[in-house]
């Protein structure tokens, strides 16, 4: 098989669909509405689409890992963000340093986690 994909545009759920909206955009991404329960955030060539649903066993078992260029500058970026004292539930952990490379993660309002990190 000879893939020629350009892109991946995972679905991920929202507890509270008007607060993730608001978080997604704090944090960075453009938001396009694709309707009343959808929207599509972007940031360069990465996206993906938030609905207005939400699945305990799902959300609570969803990862999304961005590979950023500088962990450090990132990390103190969102620090900077301040968005866990801006939004319930949202938990920014510091980095972690691996034989891989280094990653910092990032809880939403929803529970979703998202690992930033860099490879060596």
């Amino acid at each position: 098989m000879n893939h020629k994909a350009s892109s991946i545009r995972p679905f991920i759920g929202a507890k509270d669909f008007e607060i993730s909206r608001s978080f997604y955009r704090d944090l960075g991404f453009e938001e396009t509405s694709l309707g009343a329960h959808m929207s599509v955030f972007k940031t360069g060539n990465l996206a993906f689409y938030l609905q207005n649903a939400y699945v305990k066993d799902w959300i609570d078992n969803t990862m999304i890992f961005i590979e950023v260029d500088d962990v450090v500058r990132y990390y103190n970026e969102l620090l900077a963000l301040d968005l866990p004292s801006r939004y319930q539930n949202v938990k920014l952990t510091p980095i972690r340093y691996e034989e891989w490379g280094s990653e910092c993660f990032l809880h939403d309002p929803s529970g979703i986690l998202w690992h930033f990190g860099a490879f060596k």
